[in-house]
């Protein structure tokens, strides 16, 4: 593959969707092609799948029928749209990927990481993201932020305890691996959280 795969991370309203137009600004400033696309999502089915998975009609939803559906959508996602971009030589920025699913089912639902583990690598085999910025922020900001846009869905109504267990889980996530998780704290002002972003794109992203 010759693309370059690009991950945005974080939990509720902590601004990925913002990030992620100025970081597609930046790329096609630079002459890069890409592609945008999201999780749960990206493909006819996995768009289904995401109306499913956040519908709060489906509160009691079992954990594991929400992981399953998740990956099921990320097997689609990479058929359909990921792997054909970065072998177009794209840069793919995608919103959420797989250290969601750890973050999300494997510490906020509980479900073991090495369960997670097999279905990461039946469904992606060798393939994870080159770069992840994880946009970081106390939950109570995440929160209200998120509070200001819509009704809430199936996972913004949890509880905040919920949220503190998925921002620990994305937070030791970036300790494990520092070489692709790259940290931005998302609780300061929307120029200084781009500036941390273009020092970062600068010296991760050959243009």
């Amino acid at each position: 593959m010759t693309g370059f795969f690009i991950t945005l991370e974080g939990i509720e309203g902590v601004g990925k969707s913002t990030l992620m137009d100025f970081v597609a600004d930046w790329l096609r400033q630079k002459g890069r092609r890409i592609k945008l696309t999201r999780e749960p999502g990206g493909t006819r089915v996995g768009e289904a799948i995401r109306k499913l998975v956040l519908d709060n009609a489906h509160n009691g939803m079992v954990a594991d029928t929400e992981l399953l559906l998740m990956f099921a959508a990320r097997a689609e996602h990479l058929d359909k749209v990921i792997r054909p971009a970065l072998k177009a030589g794209k840069v793919v920025l995608c919103d959420r990927f797989t250290d969601a699913s750890y973050a999300y089912q494997g510490t906020g639902r509980g479900i073991p990481f090495d369960r997670i583990a097999v279905l990461e690598k039946w469904v992606q085999q060798d393939l994870k993201p080159d770069l992840t910025l994880l946009l970081d922020a106390p939950v109570k900001i995440g929160l209200a932020r998120a509070a200001k846009r819509s009704e809430k869905d199936r996972f913004e109504s949890e509880a905040v305890t919920f949220f503190n267990e998925v921002r620990t889980s994305y937070l030791k996530i970036a300790e494990k691996e520092p070489g692709r998780v790259k940290v931005i704290d998302a609780s300061k002002p929307l120029e200084e959280v781009n500036q941390q972003v273009l020092t970062i794109l600068e010296s991760e992203i050959e243009v």
